[in-house]
């Protein structure tokens, strides 16, 4: 962020404001912002699936607060800032509050990880990719605790069926994310973005050489999502709303925002994997032909990316939205059959078959 650093610095200094103030709250400038976009993008998202179910099962939908609807769900943060919250008797007090905490934190840390251009990484590791996947998972920690300490025994059986998931799907997650890093050479999410990159645009995506591991890589992260037809540690009509049942207020409010925030962010992941990321679907950006001569000429490339990534994360959460517009529940034991008898092996022939073709282009050399 080099870049965003020095230009930074040179607004600062027009208006004479020191350059220690600079190295002081740019660091703090990324937390600002992502927990900024978190709560505008789960805003978002909250009310465009509500408008896309309702209009796939012939409702209205959200429509009475605000015009067309669209102040409900501010409606209803307020509310759940407002609500009270109730403990429930017999319930562990530290690991019922701290729960809610152990699921929303990854969710931020993961919009910090995303490569959201080539000059806007909050953090850039050589691994990220790896450490992007490692923290995704950790939030099941916090759903077992939740189930665990409610004193509820929906909640519990909520919170093992998560457990259970989340070990059932991330094998074969973590065999395409073997096939892509075999592909790109990188665990690196921005390396993975360029070696995208290429004079045929579209077609250096990864999505042609791996599309079966983006199928296997989608349906694993509905199950880590818990969405539909994966929902069953939530299941409202078998536990009334599963691990979160005994939650309230402001606590049961971070297991909602962190489940919008997270599918957003896998759904920028899966961009990133196989969409190109942040590359421009035309092969060439649209600010190099418009301001070419324009000293803020990069700036403009920058929130170009930026621009390219939302559009394809937004089209794949339109997706996810349609899954759970259509397709029922599946039962307990047909979820975990379907991940070790189809995805699992699926996933490792998917690694075999990229690694072949890695074989035959590199001309015998992985």
């Amino acid at each position: 962020m080099n870049y965003l650093y020095f230009w930074y610095i040179q607004i600062l200094s027009k208006y004479n404001i020191p350059k220690i103030f600079g190295d002081i709250t740019f660091p703090i400038l990324p937390f600002c912002i992502v927990a900024a976009a978190i709560i505008v993008a789960v805003l978002f998202l909250v009310l465009a699936e509500r408008k896309i179910l309702g209009l796939f099962t012939q409702r209205k939908g959200p429509n009475r607060v605000g015009i067309w609807g669209i102040m409900q769900t501010v409606a209803d943060a307020i509310k759940l800032l407002c609500k009270q919250n109730v403990d429930p008797r017999g319930a562990d007090k530290i690991l019922y509050n701290v729960a809610p905490i152990l699921v929303f934190v990854p969710a931020m840390i993961l919009w910090g990880i995303i490569p959201y251009s080539s000059e806007f990484v909050f953090m850039n590791f050589s691994v990220s990719a790896l450490l992007y996947i490692s923290i995704a998972a950790l939030p099941v920690i916090g759903i077992i605790l939740a189930g665990y300490s409610s004193n509820n025994k929906f909640s519990v059986i909520g919170a093992i069926r998560s457990g259970a998931q989340i070990i059932c799907y991330e094998l074969p997650m973590m065999f395409v994310l073997l096939s892509i890093v075999l592909i790109s050479s990188s665990m690196n999410l921005k390396d993975i973005i360029f070696s995208q990159l290429g004079s045929f645009s579209i077609l250096n995506w990864h999505i042609f050489p791996c599309f079966l591991g983006f199928i296997i890589m989608f349906i694993s992260i509905l199950a880590e999502l818990n969405r539909c037809p994966f929902d069953l540690p939530e299941a409202e009509s078998e536990l009334v709303a599963g691990y979160n049942t005994e939650y309230s207020g402001m606590r049961f409010a971070l297991f909602f925002l962190a489940e919008y925030a997270t599918m957003f962010v896998m759904c920028a992941f899966l961009a990133i994997l196989f969409f190109g990321g942040f590359l421009p679907v035309t092969g060439k950006y649209i600010s190099e032909m418009i301001f070419s001569d324009n000293q803020f000429l990069q700036l403009f490339i920058y929130i170009e990316q930026v621009i390219w990534l939302m559009i394809k994360t937004i089209l794949l959460v339109f997706i996810v939205m349609l899954v759970r517009a259509t397709l029922p529940r599946l039962g307990s034991k047909e979820l975990m059959k379907f991940s070790w008898y189809v995805l699992l092996p699926l996933s490792m022939l998917n690694f075999i078959l990229i690694a072949i073709i890695k074989f035959i282009v590199d001309g015998g050399a992985i």
